[in-house]
């Protein structure tokens, strides 16, 4: 019997995410004091160990690590499990004495394989393969045709991957290469990831186990359609569909059902937006009351029920916008709202359906026992002023995507409710301030298709939450950033924001800094700047405006930024042009994280001003155009007037931008919904596009 591949392919990381890092360390600490297991392999593949406390566990071959027994009581995946696996690979791949040098609580033994991914048999050495695997070359999940899928999950779980898939699923495939050592799929509710070369039994996707066997069936036919088609890693694209719904023999014969009922109702909520947003522009939004309101929560509704879950979050955001609006609130924004109805009506025209509505995409999935690494926090405002948002920015490392947890909080009257005082509340069990610098691991998170992040209410016991330490230097790429532009070249070519899926936390980052540069402030526009320059030479512009509500923002940023002790700072990231510029939200130093929307006011820091910027005659003309359309929505297009759009059609000729000025000469001689939709989408868009890329 050949030594067991599977389970010499194993690192850290994989194992952890398979039980949790604390058993992994205590196994780890076992098997080095001399109280791990002896281990045998039968004929058979069994690996069985006894452990000198008289625990047996055994492991057969061909089954995921929880179907393994052990005689301890405790449930799951315990730690003598963990320990057969450590045992069996220190006994089939000896480590060397450098390998065996003392642990600690921060980089403990069983981190044999280094917890930045890499493959254990390739970091074994030379000597690897006389008593280990030969490293992999690249492989597809693709290989697994669909009667392993049945032999592995079972009927039901090829029956509900099949109707997912008929409506069509988005999906972004990353091939094994170099910089991603574990294949791995994208989905609208989690990732897969393949960290044991073709073993469907050690597939991660951080689901609970009622779904796990579906989301797994449905990444290896994205891997499946991206191997025929030949569609690059790393690309967005909607895989199934109507045409594609045979994915396989046993996948069509599983539990054959109609396609989902989700296709009328998406077709009757499709219907109603457009009926609603024609309707809105003919009359105006500044007449809007309270039963096109009332239309427009029935709408949003609908639009949720049939699984259209990126229209339903605009309805949902047009709709605060409109009651800002009739409360002459100051969160009303004249612009946002015309975008608004561009996005709402441009999902409809899109040729890819499913990816620019979100159908048959989980509303809510509920994760297993998932690590979560707090990135930081941003404050804002709320309803009316009376309100006050936190949105903890979180990265899931096994995943290798960020997510936010969202939470309002009232204020008293008379308070101000800035990030300082909001720091203290208590969230979790924990101070906003501790968890926007720690780790958490919990069994009770669910994450939305927009990767929102709840918790859910009286299971906080199962939440656990420690400091950050370095938990930042080992993000996985592209949580971590040692090459800011590689990563904005990789976002080239996507669809139009209009049409985008709407993502939380896409642009979420923690950049590893080599040298800050000196900071500038501009204070016409109250904003802090400075070059960083990371690992691979890539200077990020770094940009912090003032905010009322985050008094010390800029002090305190300005104070970490000098310290001369940054190693990473946190962000979002966007395209400027031309250039990567990081909006931060925390910065790492040697004295521990530092947080500027929660930092207290302290005395102003001396700056030097920055020089005024220069004007930028197309983003005027363009930003012209738009307050245009902007105010056409607002007053309506039945009380449109011609002359309205020359000033906006003429600044657009003089830069040169004579089909966007065309389109508004189109929207002046016949002011339809559709007319408005196509000037606003074209000016939307050119206004984008020159905003990431035009260089000064």
């Amino acid at each position: 019997m050949n030594a067991r591949a599977d389970l010499l392919a194993l690192d850290a990381d994989t194992l952890a995410a398979l039980a949790n890092r604390g058993l992994v360390k205590r196994a780890a600490r076992e098997l080095d004091s001399g109280a791990g297991a002896s281990v045998s392999l039968d004929p058979a593949g069994e690996v069985a160990a006894a452990f000198p406390d008289g625990s047996r566990a055994a492991l057969p071959a061909g089954v995921p690590l929880e179907a393994g027994t052990c005689s301890c009581p405790a449930p799951g995946v315990c730690r003598h499990l963990v320990g057969l696996v450590l045992a069996y690979q220190a006994q089939a791949r000896p480590r060397s004495a450098s390998e065996s040098s003392p642990e600690s609580d921060s980089a403990p033994a069983s981190d044999y394989a280094s917890a930045s991914g890499s493959r254990p048999e390739a970091a074994a050495g030379p000597g690897a393969a006389a008593s280990g695997p030969e490293p992999e070359l690249p492989w597809s999940p693709a290989e697994f045709d669909d009667a392993t899928l049945l032999a592995a999950f079972g009927r039901p779980a090829l029956a509900a991957a099949r109707r997912a898939w008929e409506r069509g699923v988005r999906v972004t495939v990353q091939r094994m290469d170099a910089a991603h050592p574990a294949p791995s799929v994208e989905l609208p509710s989690c990732t897969v990831r393949f960290p044991v070369p073709r073993s469907l039994n050690f597939a991660l996707s951080g689901a609970t186990a009622a779904r796990h066997g579906e989301l797994v069936t449905l990444a290896v036919w994205a891997f499946r359609t991206a191997d025929e088609d030949g569609t690059p890693s790393g690309s967005a694209r909607t895989a199934g569909g109507p045409k594609r719904a045979d994915a396989g023999t046993a996948a069509a014969t599983a539990d054959r059902a109609q396609p989902a009922p989700a296709t009328a109702a998406t077709t009757a909520a499709v219907a109603a937006v457009a009926a609603l947003t024609e309707e809105l522009l003919r009359t105006g939004t500044a007449r809007t009351g309270p039963v096109l309101l009332a239309q427009l929560a029935r709408v949003e509704a609908e639009l949720a029920a049939a699984s259209a879950h990126w229209p339903a979050a605009a309805a949902a955001e047009l709709r605060v916008q409109l009651a800002a609006y009739a409360d002459r609130d100051t969160r009303h924004d004249p612009d946002r709202v015309a975008e608004l109805l561009v996005e709402l009506r441009a999902r409809l025209r899109a040729a890819d359906r499913a990816l620019a509505l979100g159908t048959g995409e989980s509303a809510v999935t509920q994760l297993r026992r998932t690590r979560l690494v707090a990135l930081g926090c941003r404050v804002s405002a709320g309803r009316g002023g009376a309100e006050r948002c936190t949105e903890l920015y979180l990265a899931q490392p096994d995943a290798g995507i960020a997510l936010v947890l969202r939470k309002q909080w009232a204020v008293p009257e008379g308070r101000a409710g800035t990030g300082a005082e909001l720091a203290g509340r208590r969230l979790l069990g924990h101070s906003v301030r501790a968890l926007a610098g720690s780790n958490l691991v919990s069994e009770s998170v669910s994450r939305s298709a927009g990767r929102a992040v709840t918790v859910e209410r009286g299971r906080i016991a199962s939440t656990s939450v420690t400091p950050l330490g370095d938990a930042w230097a080992s993000l996985p790429a592209p949580l971590l950033l040692h090459d800011a532009a590689a990563r904005l070249r990789a976002l080239g070519g996507r669809p139009p924001r209009p049409v985008r899926p709407r993502i939380e936390a896409e642009n979420a980052h923690v950049l590893a800094v080599a040298e800050v540069g000196p900071l500038g402030y501009d204070p016409a526009r109250q904003r802090l700047e400075a070059v960083l320059r990371d690992a691979a030479g890539t200077e990020v512009r770094l940009s912090a405006e003032h905010d009322v509500l985050c008094p010390g923002r800029i002090d305190a940023l300005a104070a970490a930024l000098e310290s001369g002790t940054v190693t990473h700072v946190s962000g979002l990231l966007r395209p400027e042009a031309g250039r990567p510029v990081l909006d931060p939200l925390a910065v790492r130093t040697a004295a521990g994280p530092v947080h500027p929307d929660l930092a207290a006011e302290t005395d102003p820091h001396p700056f030097t001003a920055l020089p005024p910027t220069a004007a930028d005659p197309l983003a005027a003309a363009l930003t012209a155009a738009r307050t245009a359309l902007a105010e056409l929505a607002r007053t309506g297009l039945d009380a449109a007037l011609p002359h309205q759009l020359a000033p906006a059609a003429a600044g657009l000729r003089r830069t040169g931008l004579r089909t966007a000025a065309a389109l508004l000469d189109a929207l002046a001689a016949d002011p339809s919904p559709d007319r408005w939709t196509d000037a606003a989408l074209h000016l939307l868009t050119a206004l984008d596009l020159h905003q990431e890329e035009a260089r000064p």
